[in-house]
């Protein structure tokens, strides 16, 4: 039921942390991938590590907060695997700030990125998925702070909320095409991006205090609600966002 063998996902963002954990997750399970971020260096690195263990893999820079370069990209990928399955709406960026310092180019950039660019990629693909007549997944990666509040996260949560709402609606547009919409929230995850970061003893107590389960989250934490919302395993389920997050908005 878990298994991916022949289907195709692209991942945004898919270079480093949770996008590169979750491309190796796919892959494990027999997907073929295509990645994408901005950083060449990055992409070129995240490929040559996917390669390494066996999965079929490309890699394209990507800008998805414009129309152009998302739409070739779909095109490449089409045109290197023949169709798409998966989308892993995952590229995301943060600045976090008290709200009276949040300039008007921290709101823009974040949400141009966070959400502009789930909404054009998505848009793209789901194109595709109809135009294939076949359905397919749409998984949105959103966060915590999309249902509830934080400091300094005046851009990012209003990103992520939004991007829950784009989850109900697509779903609702795209159900009778058979392609399910649904969303991955996770807490805060354990990534060589973050890890220096939850080094701060006083900011990783304050975090894992806000989780039942008192720890911060790991990459494997996301792998089986990720196999659930990309395989058949989830027939029955769109418009839904998942939080993997610890219990932190259970309480």
């Amino acid at each position: 039921m878990f298994q991916l063998e022949g289907k195709v996902a692209m991942i945004t963002g898919g270079s480093k942390g949770i996008g590169l954990g979750m491309a190796h997750c796919l892959g494990r399970m027999g997907a073929k991938l295509a990645i994408s971020s901005r950083g060449l260096d990055d992409l070129e690195h995240a490929k040559k590590e996917l390669s390494n263990e066996g999965y079929d893999v490309m890699a394209t820079s990507v800008d998805v907060t414009n129309k152009e370069s998302v739409n070739a990209w779909v095109d490449e990928v089409i045109g290197h695997f023949g169709e798409v399955h998966i989308l892993v709406n995952n590229a995301g960026t943060n600045i976090r700030k008290p709200l009276i310092e949040v300039e008007e180019e921290d709101w823009d950039r974040v949400l141009d990125t966070n959400l502009k660019g789930v909404f054009l990629v998505g848009q793209a693909v789901a194109k595709q998925l109809i135009n294939q007549g076949k359905g397919g997944r749409i998984i949105n990666i959103s966060s915590i702070f999309g249902g509830v509040g934080s400091s300094f996260q005046t851009s990012y949560a209003s990103s992520k909320g939004g991007i829950n709402q784009l989850t109900k609606v697509w779903a609702h547009e795209l159900a009778d095409k058979n392609i399910n919409v649904n969303a991955l929230a996770p807490g805060y995850i354990k990534t060589p991006m973050t890890a220096g970061w939850l080094d701060d003893k006083e900011r990783y107590n304050q975090i894992i205090n806000q989780t039942m389960v008192k720890r911060v989250g790991e990459l494997q934490d996301l792998e089986g609600p990720l196999l659930l919302l990309a395989s058949d395993a989830s027939n029955y389920m769109t418009g839904q966002t998942i939080y993997v997050d610890g219990g932190w908005t259970a309480q």
